[in-house]
């Protein structure tokens, strides 16, 4: 708890800091599509995850491999934030000031984000009603879904959007069964 009381004091100042710039320069979807390109590489890449983490490689070769990967990929603004977080020795919280900095554009935007689970992929048209379903339920003006495969679910979906989970899975139903039989 103190680990993750400690990293959000961290994350949460740099985060609002890239808002303001973002919204400043007018750039904040651009520094949205940034952010997410950065967790994308930096998850599908071990190697540079771990080089970036690592406190063997100095700051002047983190940020020729990070201008190296991104520059011509990102703004030019979001590059010189990820040399000053290595300057700033804070190169380790680049995933979690991406991330927060998502969920600060989301609030600014009054999107919802809905993390569904499902057993196969989800058609556009299950997408389009998981959607509605979002929107009618929180009142938002728009919903992002994070789609996720879980085959250990039968059939039917889960969806999480906050604290609120709708378990609409026949894993789900079997577990609500069973406890009502048991409770009976």
């Amino acid at each position: 708890m103190k680990g993750s009381a400690a990293m959000a004091e961290v994350i949460e100042p740099y985060a609002e800091a890239l808002m303001s710039l973002a919204q400043d320069a007018n750039l904040v979807d651009q520094f949205g599509e940034d952010a997410a390109s950065i967790l994308d590489v930096m998850a599908s890449s071990e190697e540079l995850s771990s080089l970036v983490m690592s406190p063997v490689f100095e700051a002047a070769q983190k940020k020729a491999v990070l201008r190296q990967i991104f520059e011509g990929q990102l703004q030019g603004n979001m590059v010189n934030f990820l040399l000053l977080l290595v300057d700033r020795k804070r190169e380790a919280y680049i995933p979690g000031i991406c991330k927060r900095y998502q969920a600060l554009m989301r609030e600014l935007k009054k999107i919802v984000l809905a993390e569904v689970t499902a057993t196969v992929d989800l058609s556009d048209g299950q997408r389009q009603a998981i959607e509605q379903k979002v929107k009618a339920m929180t009142g938002a003006e728009a919903v992002e879904l994070e789609a996720s495969i879980n085959p250990d679910l039968i059939g039917g979906v889960i969806i999480k959007v906050g604290s609120q989970v709708f378990d609409a899975s026949l894993s789900g139903q079997l577990r609500r069964m069973a406890l009502n039989f048991s409770a009976s």
